[in-house]
């Protein structure tokens, strides 16, 4: 078939949008440098979608520009959520992807200890230090 490719996007599909600044070429290049850690931990996941905004927060300050960035991340079994306000652009773009990958290690070590603590239960139901249907007594 020709003019027909079989390659599928395996990694996650990233839309930034800016509100209020430019989205330059500079901002777009760091933003996807910063996002290759994100990206690595949903590479399996051909469903994830990552929205990031960035943001110039408002022209009432009294000093200086506050810029604000934001992540939603929605894959297969994962709504994760971060947002982060600056007085720099850049340390936005840090800071809000240091709270993604935070929310990824911790919803990861949820799951973990819910099964954990699942296994355990179960296992006290069969020694039979807590009664439970299966135990006869």
């Amino acid at each position: 078939m020709r003019g027909h490719s079989t390659e599928y996007n395996r990694g996650m599909n990233i839309n930034t949008k800016a509100t209020g600044i430019t989205l330059t070429d500079a901002i777009s290049d760091y933003v996807a440098k910063r996002m290759q850690s994100v990206e690595k931990l949903f590479e399996n996941d051909s469903t994830a979608q990552c929205d990031i905004e960035l943001a110039k927060v408002s022209n009432h300050h009294k000093q200086g520009d506050i810029f604000s960035a934001e992540i939603h991340i929605v894959a297969k079994d994962k709504n994760l959520f971060a947002r982060v306000s600056k007085e720099d652009l850049y340390a936005a773009i840090d800071a809000v992807r240091d709270d993604i990958l935070r929310e990824v290690k911790n919803s990861k070590d949820k799951k973990i200890s819910r099964m954990r603590r699942g296994g355990a239960y179960i296992k006290n139901i069969v020694r039979g230090i807590i009664p439970g249907k299966w135990n006869r007594e």
